[in-house]
């Protein structure tokens, strides 16, 4: 469609947005799955921000209840 647009300065997202331009060559019918994987590279990279960065953290369960208390008073 010739719509210009600004570099997100994110090289991930900006090719995603650049896919956005396929949907130009097809018919309107192929338009959704342009559209439909355009959205979840998007929410792919915006869950991506909420990831801490590292290793994953273990989880700690609960206590076994024969272990002694170490409490100091």
């Amino acid at each position: 469609m010739g719509v210009a647009r600004m570099p997100t300065g994110n090289g991930a997202v900006d090719r995603l947005l650049d896919r956005l331009a396929d949907a130009d060559h097809l018919a309107a019918d192929g338009h959704v799955e342009v559209y439909e994987d355009v959205h979840r590279g998007l929410r792919e990279a915006l869950d991506a921000l909420d990831t801490p960065p590292g290793p994953p953290v273990p989880a700690r369960g609960p206590l076994p209840h024969n272990v002694p208390h170490n409490s100091r008073s």
